[in-house]
């Protein structure tokens, strides 16, 4: 947890919303007495990371349409040699 002056927490508050969305809990202060907390949206951080697991377990099953040849023939286009 950061404990920062209500005075910098104005000043700096893009910086300090980064480090919440990154999961640090933020308590702010004002002569030296914690009057409020800024905590990380853990219930919407989780809904982002099921769905994105849901995306990636439907491509996985998804059909590619190619065959192995194809996927092999395809791997080096591009490349120079």
């Amino acid at each position: 947890m950061i404990e920062i002056q209500a005075s910098e927490a104005k000043t700096h508050l893009p910086r300090l919303l980064d480090d919440v969305e990154r999961g640090t809990t933020i308590s702010i202060t004002r002569h030296g007495r914690r009057i409020a907390r800024i905590v990380p949206e853990t219930e919407l951080r989780r809904e982002e990371i099921a769905a994105a697991i849901r995306e990636i377990e439907a491509l996985r099953d998804a059909p590619s349409g190619m065959t192995i040849e194809e996927i092999l023939a395809a791997r080096h286009e591009g490349h120079r040699y």
